[in-house]
């Protein structure tokens, strides 16, 4: 199986023996406590599930700006996306060498990780739009990823961690939610070698069914991992127990036996397009996967990346920064002509009106409305969970 990414093993950071877990917890009580925000939250439940590998906690101010700068921290560590814990106010822990990490989305904020303070650097507006542009690409706040970035406030608190809890992932999403490294011993028992992983915030539609039925047939891949967002989106998003419910009702019955593990992960979108598409390439391959479908505008946002940006990116990384491959997918559509779904640039002789093609504005005011989309675009028993999602949003907007 793959190497996790700077490591021989995966070194998850949750604490899963209960004795030394009650004493933390415990612990936690008499310390100073930090309440996280919804992104600092994010990233604790990715180091204590193994996704963060090698990383034994949050990066200082030196280490963020050297990845947003040159995509590796200051001992030389490839990395694409800075892990931070901003905070807007330090009084809570002001001195403390040790702190309790609160959990901003779970009621009564409850301990989610211990923290060993090493540094609480400021961080000024010439470093924030310094990570900002390399990050994102913008300094624009109508960029989603953006706005969430430049809110979270001007305190980096670092240090290592020892994970408590996996937050609410882990309790809404029961038979969804897995870790790194349940993903990876679950990949070793069915046997599988090369593994493709299909990264989605979306239901999905006849277009990334079939891609992920190329993406496996010309890998020659023993199988695939749909691995959903679980987290925070932008308003508008479809709601992620609908996404599931669609993702497993396609496999259920589109895919065979034993070819396609359905599972998601617990982070908050950032919309960072090709710096994004790096990272989740990284924590794919913490996972277990060989390959990552990297589609046109993956984790893109708007008109802010080009549509191929997040394939090119992985031409400029450095030798030997990850060992995952990607499998770089153009759009996919289906074709009357040919009466499947291809991938266009590889479709000859064809012209738009050749395609099955609904904008995403059209296919909601369809769903909306009751209307089934055409079966080339989404699975019939797809579309029925969908139109059910979006009447009952429509009934609580108007009731």
């Amino acid at each position: 199986m793959i190497k996790p990414h700077g490591a021989n093993a995966l070194l998850p950071l949750l604490v899963t023996d209960t004795e030394k877990r009650r004493e933390l917890l415990a612990e936690a009580e008499g310390l100073p406590s930090l309440l996280l925000n919804s992104a600092a939250a994010a990233n604790a439940v990715m180091l204590g599930g193994g996704y963060f590998t090698p990383l034994s906690g949050f990066m200082n101010l030196a280490d963020s700006l050297s990845v947003a700068e040159n995509m590796q921290t200051t001992d030389g560590l490839f990395w694409p996306v800075p892990v931070m814990n901003l905070t807007a106010d330090t009084r809570s822990i002001e001195g403390a060498a040790r702190i309790a990490l609160r959990d901003p989305n779970v009621e009564g904020n409850p301990v989610m990780a211990i923290m060993d303070v090493a540094a609480i650097d400021e961080v000024s507006e010439e470093q924030f739009d310094t990570m900002t542009a390399r990050i994102y690409g913008t300094l624009d706040r109508a960029h989603p990823g953006v706005a969430v970035f430049r809110s979270l406030g001007n305190y980096c608190v670092s240090g290592p961690v020892q994970v408590l809890n996996l937050s609410y992932f882990a309790t809404d999403f029961g038979n969804t939610f897995k870790t790194a490294v349940e993903i990876r011993e679950e990949i070793a028992q069915r046997g599988w070698e090369t593994v493709v992983a299909f990264q989605t915030r979306n239901p999905m539609h006849r277009a990334h069914e079939e891609l992920c039925r190329l993406a496996k047939e010309r890998l020659n891949a023993d199988g695939i991992v749909i691995h959903m967002l679980l987290g925070k989106l932008k308003a508008g998003d479809i709601p992620a127990p609908v996404r599931d419910a669609c993702i497993r009702k396609m496999v259920d019955e589109y895919f065979p036996d034993n070819t396609v593990m359905v599972c998601g992960y617990g982070f908050d979108m950032l919309y960072a397009g090709p710096r994004e598409a790096v990272l989740h390439a990284l924590f794919r391959q913490n996972m277990g996967a060989t390959h990552l479908i990297v589609g046109r505008d993956h984790a893109g946002v708007g008109d802010f990346y080009g549509p191929f940006d997040a394939q090119t990116i992985f031409d400029e990384l450095p030798q030997g920064g990850l060992e995952i491959e990607i499998f770089a997918a153009d759009h996919t559509a289906y074709s009357k002509k040919l009466q499947r779904v291809v991938m266009m640039r590889e479709a000859e002789n064809h012209t738009a009106e050749d395609y099955v093609i609904l904008s995403g504005t059209k296919f909601r005011e369809m769903l909306e409305q009751g209307i089934a989309p055409p079966p080339e675009f989404a699975r019939p028993e797809v579309a029925d969970i969908l139109i059910a999602h979006y009447q009952a949003e429509a009934q609580k907007n108007t009731g």
